[in-house]
């Protein structure tokens, strides 16, 4: 079951990512000073690449259904886009500085998901 709802997670936030992307490029685009609309674009980026991995980590946790680590890895990788990103659209949108303090703990969540998901690969 951890295996598909990853999956369906990932597939959930990659639409999210896009439908956020679309809407920083088409209605913030003239609304956004160039700084701002750098950081939503790095937002959307990073959800993006993250969404795919919490698609790989499920499909991954369908051949390995009994390696518990895949499970921290997915739930980091969302805890990443959830900080990370998250933190970056509301900065871009708000301008609210102190949510850039944010943001790390979600860098610091995607790191800690990938070398879990590793971690995993190579025990499974």
């Amino acid at each position: 079951m951890t295996a598909k709802l990853f999956i369906a997670i990932g597939a959930l936030a990659a639409a999210a990512g896009v439908a956020l992307g679309a809407f920083g490029a088409h209605a913030l685009k003239a609304r956004l000073a160039p700084e701002m609309l750098a950081i939503y674009q790095t937002a959307a980026q990073y959800h993006l690449w993250h969404a795919l991995g919490l698609i790989a980590i499920g499909a991954v946790a369908m051949h390995f259904p009994a390696a518990s680590a895949l499970k921290w890895a997915g739930w980091l990788m969302l805890a990443g886009i959830l900080l990370f990103s998250g933190s970056l659209y509301l900065l871009a949108v708000s301008g609210v500085r102190w949510l850039g303090a944010i943001t790390p703990f979600g860098g610091a969540a995607f790191i800690a998901a990938w070398l879990v998901f590793a971690w995993a690969a190579l025990r499974s």
